[in-house]
């Protein structure tokens, strides 16, 4: 099913993502194209798991607000509960909150409930792509306040820059975007050949008989 040459090209999936239609205020692509696809998203739940393997955790954590689908996602494969880690405001009980640079330069604040685990609770941080790192290191920042572990990262691509080179070297770091591939020097420009024959019909759900 897949054209690709390289590390792991099994991943055909990634060619479903689709490119921004919209403007710079927006991300550059929309990854959301493979939830909707039922083949598409588990395999590359199926991926992500197997490349979990020897990584463990007691619980997953995701980051508002598509992270919170991938990260879901995975606690129920991987058997553990979820954790969500919020954007500033939304959450009704105690918090811990701290600002970070999000992709667009903007500065946000995000929290986490307080307390969320005992210390010493091995924290999978899950978001849905991770491009400066900015929103990542806000999300590690809260873990270790309340002396969480921070298990690993995971995502569908990690760009490559300092600040994810640093957690590279720091953490496990979990993508469907392997390093090496063609698709991550693709990311990491941050446009996809496969935009070029992008087709929002070819990610539609399954339609059953009944």
């Amino acid at each position: 099913m897949s054209d690709d040459t390289g590390p792991r090209d099994d991943r055909w999936y990634l060619r479903l993502m689709a490119p921004n239609t919209k403007g710079e205020r927006f991300a550059w692509l929309d990854p959301t194209s493979i939830y909707i696809n039922g083949a598409a998203f588990h395999a590359m739940l199926d991926d992500l798991t197997a490349d979990l393997d020897g990584v463990g955790c007691d619980v997953v954590a995701g980051l508002d607000a598509m992270g919170f689908v991938l990260g879901s996602a995975l606690a129920t494969r991987l058997g553990v509960g979820f954790l969500p880690i919020r954007k500033a405001g939304k959450l009704c009980v105690e918090t811990d909150s701290v600002s970070f640079g999000n992709y667009s330069g903007r500065v946000q604040d995000m929290e986490m409930r307080k307390p969320a685990f005992a210390p010493g609770t091995r924290v999978l941080l899950v978001d849905q792509w991770v491009e400066t790192g900015g929103t990542m290191d806000g999300a590690i920042r809260l873990v270790e306040r309340q002396e969480g572990v921070v298990a690993g990262l995971v995502a569908i691509a990690i760009e490559t820059n300092p600040r994810t080179e640093g957690y590279r070297a720091r953490y496990p770091c979990i993508s469907a975007v392997v390093p090496g591939s063609r698709w991550q020097a693709e990311c990491d420009a941050q446009t996809l050949s496969s935009f070029a024959g992008y087709d929002p019909a070819a990610v539609f759900p399954a339609r059953g008989d009944g």
